[in-house]
């Protein structure tokens, strides 16, 4: 019977060419009962980890192989025969990447042949091959190859259904003959069904950079490169059937798959031990004594036996040795680092130093983290200071060599505005129909209906349109290309180029895999995740100006603990810049959970998650702590699991131990359950896991409603997991963070201006808040700032916050460090003075000017930017504004010169003071915009943040601010949470879907907004539930009118002078655009 095997196909991992994921192709080919499939993507082998795992799943035979295109545009399909070639084929595509800028490799047919020993070759000729002339100039340009792989090249031959198939296939036949080459019969597929050729248009223009009108015959003739069956195969190469027979020949030969590649750990030991392991041991029991210098606890030393057993048993000793190795290298360096997630069950990880999660006090689950029954590698997260990391990848790399470790790679992908912006352009709709479809939608999934496309001024029936949506569906979730992961490093013992290919990221000095996490983890490649947190940076940075300004010498584990002052605050949720909890949810639950000791931190950050919110385990846990329902326990046996969270499962360790205990799961049967809750919209399968644990829960004496309740948790714990000891990492920060803001507001204010961007709160609204907590905030200063934010002395009590140069907007690092190099004890005397000894350039004098930096000089900002355009009239005249100049060598170090005639100048509105001082440092200590429309507003009766304290609770208020922060959580079912500002505080509004339908224009583009809604009050939290919304962005043009505000707002740093009338389009324009944008969350 006739056998056919693809072994040419594409997957969209063909940027631009193929069409379908590796997914889809594995399954088409199943359906079609192929014999066999074959992955070759040009010149990657990003896709073949996902068609290999779709295409074992369904007992399909797979082949990894790769389309190399050499850059004289020769075409041929390498198949490593064996694990030897695969590494061979790996090492070759690392030799292109590594030549080449980022996703692009170049080869040359010489490379190919020098690669050559073990691959099977599929010749691809050129479309035009039937024409006797490219008959032999291709025959001789493949002749290299031809000799370097003898008897392991066939010919391709597929149809291209242009017209000339029968000619082509016969001059095929007879160069197959000619030079000693099987035809081998293929489809050349780029998609697994005739439905997706009009997306591989698409993506066609995309990649030619035209629309399908002008495309013309770039385009594929009709729909006929998809997968297709035996059958079907047969009849195209009736003529031909030794075409087909090679298919299975090939497929035959090669014996390589991906399930044979072996990771191995590096295993340098550093100390005297014999063994990875014994050296394991010796540094765990060593850190054991350190964590514990008054003696080990006994559940410690027994939780440590058990995990080194495991380990050894696991052979994941060098794992541990080489993230310890890691850890100890920052810490040296003085670099803040902790492990979190999973690793955070570890005792091990917490003697060596790697987490900071005490086990002694928190209960850890190593099936969490490992498990001899999953046998799947672990996976441990550090995070280190986010300014400093780029010193511990640099050490990576100088450790273990860029041939043994490299970053795993992200698959950026399509998403709605993306897809769109591609798919208008190719079908030729003008840059605004593209644009107004392209902020149609909020994040990933909503659908674009008529009633929206009405809304912004396009037509629902139009059918170009309603293609352009369909077709931008269809391509959501494509790669786009590949980019570096945040930090999830692969080190190798062995060659790493050999094991997947390595290619440059755009950074320099920095190279990544193809692969990225889900690949690794698909084929057990263990990665450690080097990753960046700002929070770190911050508190390093915090303890630093703490130790220098206060003379206290702390550590993040000897802050004092348990400060009742804290948690008062945190109770108050007044948490504008501590970690985690100063999102609007976390905030709305810090007055309600109340927290009074570090575990209630544990429950804090976990509570506010997917994993509580979907189990409806958030409001019985209040009610209870509340002391509105009674604590109580469904037996003894969960009461030691459940008796920290009031009978309630809170955590991911606690749903596993519950279907440990009450469900009868072993450890790894417990881990394979929460992990198949990550996939089981995909799979299919979690029915079988819940009749396990609601039947083996109720044959245990449990309530079969107790039962579900806990596998909802579950559920929602697999998709946004969420376990205790991560919970237990973060809330250590919380506490840190908020233990900071609480006692020192000043060095936290200049620690985490220092740190930007981090968190939901822009520098503006940080500063507010510094201010609000009595710390005064002075603006950058010529003679005073450095580049960081710094601290001044006031008085005995406390420092004021000097604004750095790292404020400036496009002012250089280099730049600043410059100046402050070059500055005279007694400060510059003016623009000239700085000029002629610091040598800046001019636009960085005029960004000194814009930023209002010169008023210690005298000189307010206008006066600056006259004086420093002056110091080259002729530049000035010729381009408008300064150029880069650097005064002569005679004149460099010139104290005084002749200063040219003064001109007397009108002084600057204060508006227009506010909105530069929001375009050039995002933040203005003069004014808040605000305060030029609150005599207007107040008239029309809107009232301020600051009165809504005076409002009851259900009336109706009116409010209007700048958009701080628009998020909407996925659990949320569509409601969007909103943070406005004024001149006298914060207000946060829900806006539910229907409202949010009605005006969503107003609720996604305002920067000004006015709503009207609803005062709900709960305990000490306070919303707005919006009713009506609308967008008053365009009443900002205030700031540059003649408006007056009043003067306690005017602050000390502001001098005083009258207001000009002067009304410039221009400037009003300018004060609409130069307010920072929201931060947006979705």
């Amino acid at each position: 019977m006739t056998a056919y095997a693809e072994l040419a196909a594409r997957t969209n991992f063909s940027f631009l060419e193929g069409a379908s994921h590796g997914e889809d192709m594995a399954e088409a080919a199943s359906l079609l009962k192929l014999t066999a499939l074959g992955i070759a993507d040009r010149n990657t082998l990003a896709g073949v980890v996902r068609a290999h795992s779709a295409a074992k799943d369904r007992g399909l035979r797979f082949h990894p192989g790769v389309r190399l295109v050499t850059r004289c545009g020769l075409t041929q399909i390498a198949y490593p025969s064996d694990r030897a070639a695969y590494g061979r084929l790996c090492r070759l595509l690392t030799l292109g990447n590594r030549r080449a800028p980022k996703g692009q490799c170049d080869l040359g047919l010489e490379d190919i042949c020098a690669a050559a020993e073990g691959q099977y070759f599929i010749l691809i000729p050129p479309p035009e091959i039937a024409n006797l002339d490219a008959h032999g100039s291709w025959a001789r340009s493949i002749a290299p190859l031809i000799a370097a792989a003898p008897r392991r090249i066939y010919l391709g031959a597929a149809h291209l259904y242009a017209g000339a198939d029968q000619r082509r296939l016969e001059a095929l036949a007879h160069l197959g003959r000619a030079q000693r080459l099987p035809l081998i019969a293929i489809q050349d597929a780029l998609y697994h069904s005739p439905a997706r050729r009009p997306l591989q248009d698409i993506m066609t223009c995309t990649r030619l950079h035209t629309t399908l009108a002008k495309a013309g015959l770039a385009l594929q003739a009709n729909a006929e490169r998809h997968l297709k069956s035996t059958l079907e195969m047969a009849r195209l190469f009736r003529h031909y059937p030794h075409a087909l027979a090679h298919t299975q020949d090939l497929s035959q030969a090669l014996t390589f798959s991906l399930d044979e590649l072996r990771y191995e750990y590096p295993d340098e030991i550093q100390g005297a031990s014999a063994t990875p392991f014994e050296e394991l041991v010796r540094l765990t029991w060593q850190g054991a004594q350190w964590r514990y210098p008054d003696g080990i606890p006994d559940k410690v030393q027994d939780l440590v036996d058990k995990e080194l057993h495991l380990i050894g048993q696991l052979n994941y000793a060098p794992y541990f040795l080489t993230v310890e190795d890691i850890v100890r290298f920052a810490h040296g360096r003085g670099i803040l680092a902790q492990g979190r997630g999973s690793a955070a069950n570890s005792a091990v990880c917490f003697c060596l130093g790697i987490t900071e999660v005490d086990p002694a006090r928190i209960d850890v689950l190593f099936e969490r983290f490992i498990s001899a029954e999953r046998n799947e590698p672990p996976d441990i997260d550090v995070d280190f200071e986010h300014e400093r990391r780029e010193e511990v990848i640099q050490y990576i790399y100088a450790r273990y060599g860029r041939a043994r470790a490299g970053i795993a790679a992200t698959v950026i992908t399509y998403r709605w505005r993306s897809a769109v912006r591609e798919v208008s352009k190719a079908l030729g709709l003008s840059a605004d129909i593209g644009a107004a479809l392209s902020g149609a939608v909020w994040g990933w999934d909503e659908a674009v209906d008529s009633e929206r496309l009405a809304e912004i001024g396009l037509d629902p029936a139009d059918p170009l349109l309603r293609q352009t949506i369909a077709l931008a569906r269809e391509l959501i979730g494509f790669p786009r290309h590949l980019s570096q992961h945040v930090g999830g490093f692969v080190i190798t013992r062995g060659p790493l180029e050999e094991l997947i290919p390595i290619g440059n990221a755009a950074m320099p000095e920095r190279t990544f895999v193809e692969w990225d996490k889900d690949d690794l983890d698909a084929l057990g490649i263990l990665k450690i995740d080097v990753l960046a947190l700002g929070m770190l940076t911050c508190i390093a940075k915090a303890l630093r100006l703490l130790d220098g300004h206060y003379g206290r010498a702390l550590t993040m584990a000897t802050i004092p603990a348990e400060d009742p002052t804290v948690y008062a605050m945190l109770q108050r949720a007044d948490t504008i810049g501590v970690f985690q909890v100063e999102s609007r949810a976390q905030m709305s639950m810090l007055p309600r959970l109340k927290p009074a000791c570090f575990y209630d931190l544990v429950i804090e950050v976990a509570i506010v998650r997917p994993g509580p919110i979907q189990g409806d385990m958030v409001h019985p846990y209040l009610r209870r702590r509340e002391g509105l329902e009674p604590v109580t326990f469904p037996s003894e046996e969960l009461r030691a699991v459940l008796g920290k969270t009031m009978g309630v499962p809170l955590f991911q360790e606690q749903a596993m131990r519950i279907a440990i205990v009450a469900a009868g799961f072993t450890g790894g049967e417990a881990d394979r359950l929460r992990r198949a809750m990550a996939t089981f919209r995909r799979n299919g399968t979690i029915h079988l896991f819940k009749e396990k644990f609601v039947n083996g829960m109720a044959a245990r004496g449990y309530d079969p409603a107790f039962a579900e309740r806990c596998f909802s948790q579950i559920e929602g714990f697999g998709e946004y997991g969420f376990p205790e000891s991560h919970a237990a990492s973060f809330a250590l920060l919380v506490y840190v963070s908020a233990w900071l803001k609480c006692h020192y507001p000043d060095v936290f204010c200049a620690a985490i201006l220092n740190s930007q961007p981090l968190g939901f709160y822009a520098p503006a609204q940080l500063v507010r808040d510094a201010r609000d907590h009595g710390v005064e905030i002075l603006p950058p200063c010529i003679n005073a700032s450095q580049w960081d934010c710094t601290l001044e002395s006031r008085n005995q009590a406390n420092f004021a916050v000097r604004l750095g140069f790292r404020q400036i907007k496009g002012f250089p690092q280099t730049e600043a460090e410059r100046l402050v190099a070059a500055r005279p004890p007694g400060g510059f005397d003016g623009p000239r003075h700085l000029w002629r000894a610091a040598q800046l350039t001019g636009a960085s004098l005029e960004r000194l000017a814009d930023a209002d930096a010169f008023r210690c000089v005298g000189l307010d900002r206008r006066e600056a930017l006259w004086a420093v355009r002056g110091l080259d009239q002729g530049a000035a005249a010729r381009a408008g504004r300064l150029t880069a100049l650097a005064p002569l060598p005679l004149f460099a170090q010139c104290d005084q010169a002749e200063e040219a005639a003064e001109t007397a100048l009108p002084p600057m509105p204060l508006g227009t003071h506010v909105a530069m001082d929001y375009a050039h440092l995002r933040l203005s200590l003069k004014a808040h915009p605000m305060n030029f429309l609150r005599g207007r507003y107040r008239a029309r009766g809107i009232k301020a943040c600051a009165q809504i304290g005076e409002v009851k609770d259900g009336r109706t208020i009116e409010l209007a601010g700048l958009v701080l922060v628009r998020q909407r959580p996925g659990t949320a079912s569509g409601v969007i949470f909103m943070t406005i500002e004024d001149e006298g505080g914060i207000a946060n509004l829900i806006v539910w879907p229907k409202v949010f339908e009605r005006f969503r224009r107003a609720v996604l583009g305002a920067r000004l907004i006015w709503v009207k809604g609803r005062l709900q009050r709960e305990g000490l939290v306070t919303h707005v539930i919006a009713g009506e919304l609308d967008d008053w962005t365009k009443d900002l043009s205030a700031l540059c009118l003649d408006t007056t505000i009043e003067p306690a707002i005017a602050h000390a740093d502001e001098v005083k002078r009258p207001n000009e009338d002067r009304r410039h389009a221009l400037q009003q324009r300018a004060a609409q655009l130069t307010l920072p944008p929201s931060r947006d969350f979705h």
